[in-house]
């Protein structure tokens, strides 16, 4: 992700106007940034999918696909909804204003643009986009992708929701007799290599850790994104896990180090998935008498 604080970004210009993208764009690059351009909405989309852009300049009256059905696409696109756009257009009223505002649009300037207003209000955009990028990137570090796409679409409440799942508990047998019998520094090598593995397996099959604690593991298999077979994906997750877990123990041996041996345990059925917690700090998880 580029530094957009003071930085160049990505910026694409939309407008069937060939002079208007010409002149707009060549402004733009004058100030840095690298600049694409598109004649109109169809095109855009197919850019805006294809490649990645930290800004969009879209003029609203073009053909093929005008700029209120652009902004109907992006607010419906998981992927690029949250991609700032300042509208550019000839269109004035109030009532053309409010509905690409309320379409997802950062700003509305009518044309011709003031050149300063235009790099002001291309600035704070920016300046949004990079604090919004930020705390996704916070996000992703302390949740698994799962729990940080349900924040996204869903935003965040405490409470859950009922749901059929399986829900997996794993662990290092004799781990504390283990760890008493290493340096520390080695029991925290050997746990990142461990859950790195397991992550590995159970991700791989549908599923979400949900607690870590020690060498304890909890994941779901049917939360908080559906998965019709739950049950065989946390099983053959499981023969996964232990798998890796041989091989991993090859290289233990090579290192003149005891294996290690893991237990698993898996139940399926009616559970209360969701944040539990304060609003200060929750986590996901998943309770009821299958767990």
């Amino acid at each position: 992700m580029p530094d957009l604080r003071n930085g160049p970004a990505r910026l694409l210009v939309v407008d069937d106007n060939k002079v208007n993208r010409l002149l707009l764009t060549r402004s733009l690059e004058l100030h840095g940034h690298s600049v694409a351009s598109a004649e109109n909405g169809r095109v855009a989309l197919e850019m805006l999918r294809r490649e990645g852009f930290d800004l969009v300049l879209l003029d609203m009256e073009m053909p093929e696909m005008d700029g209120f059905q652009v902004l109907e696409q992006l607010v419906n696109d998981r992927q690029l909804r949250d991609l700032p756009v300042i509208v550019t257009s000839s269109l004035e009223g109030v009532t053309n204003v409010v509905r690409c505002i309320e379409l997802g649009a950062e700003d509305y300037l009518t044309k011709p643009v003031n050149p300063v207003l235009l790099k002001a209000r291309i600035g704070a955009s920016l300046e949004k986009k990079r604090l919004r990028d930020q705390q996704k990137e916070l996000v992703r570090r302390f949740a698994t992708p799962e729990v940080a796409q349900d924040l996204q679409d869903s935003g965040f409440s405490l409470g859950g929701k009922l749901v059929r799942a399986s829900v997996m508990f794993s662990d290092i047998r004799g781990f504390t007799s283990l760890a008493e019998s290493q340096p520390p520094e080695e029991t925290i090598e050997l746990l990142n290599t461990y859950y790195a593995l397991m992550f590995n397996a159970i991700s791989g099959h549908g599923g979400v850790v949900t607690v870590m604690m020690g060498d304890g593991l909890m994941s779901v298999f049917g939360a908080p994104m559906p998965l019709a077979d739950h049950g065989e994906s946390a099983v053959r997750a499981a023969q996964e896990m232990v798998e890796l877990i041989d091989l991993f123990n090859l290289e233990r041996e090579a290192e003149a180090k005891p294996p290690i041996k893991i237990g698993i345990g898996i139940a399926s059925g009616e559970m209360v998935a969701g944040y539990t917690g304060t609003n200060q700090r929750a986590t996901y998880t998943c309770i009821g008498d299958t767990v």
